[in-house]
């Protein structure tokens, strides 16, 4: 009598039963928005908790006025503590030329993803004069196009376990139209302070062309 040991078990295919409780998320490449791109849902909280600001390293209170901070040529830069060092590096390249943003009429704003302890410490120890505004929702950085759920960072950059925002920086003109963008994409300094300054300054003496017109 012949017999066949078979060392795999038998099943039916009738007993597989498909899980449908897992969620299912497409895949969605960022597509940043660039330069010539208008954002035109821009909204800002007038909530105090979510704005924060810094002079020379010590945190200063005061009302913001949303008007007076849109209607110049705005730089805003995102900024989360989960990119480390090179996060930081962007707040500190930021410090050093705010002043100049200023005199060539523009503002300045910080995008973080949470409010914590830790910043205001780093900007007492480096002297640091920046306004933060605090979107744990990151509904800015989807306008933007720099964040989704659907493309975590960590499909683009190894060591960073959190889906944040891209170290981003942009500047909006009075009308809502981006006229400048950059992505750290390589964290090799490509940074340039000077165009931002001069974009700044371009879009600055434009708005200006066009009220006294």
């Amino acid at each position: 009598m012949l017999i066949t040991n078979n060392k795999y078990p038998f099943f039916d295919l009738s007993e597989i039963v498909p899980d449908n409780d897992i969620p299912f998320k497409p895949y969605q490449s960022l597509k940043p928005v660039k330069a010539g791109n208008y954002i035109p849902d821009l909204k800002f909280l007038n909530d105090y908790s979510r704005w924060q600001s810094f002079f020379n390293g010590a945190q200063t209170h005061g009302p913001i006025s949303l008007r007076q901070l849109l209607n110049k040529p705005l730089v805003i830069a995102f900024y989360s503590r989960h990119w480390g060092q090179q996060g930081f590096e962007l707040l500190k390249k930021l410090n050093n030329i705010q002043q100049e943003i200023k005199a060539n009429g523009g503002n300045l704003l910080i995008i973080s993803d949470e409010r914590n302890d830790e910043l205001g410490k780093k900007a007492w120890e480096n002297s640091l004069t920046l306004n933060f505004y605090h979107d744990e929702e990151k509904n800015i950085a989807q306008i933007f196009r720099i964040y989704s759920d659907n493309d975590p960072v960590w499909n683009r950059f190894s060591g960073i376990d959190v889906n944040v925002p891209l170290l981003a920086t942009y500047i909006i003109d009075n009308n809502k139209q981006v006229i400048y963008n950059h992505i750290d994409q390589d964290f090799l300094g490509t940074f340039s302070g000077e165009e931002i300054i001069s974009s700044v300054y371009e879009s600055s003496l434009i708005a200006n062309s066009r009220r006294s017109a």
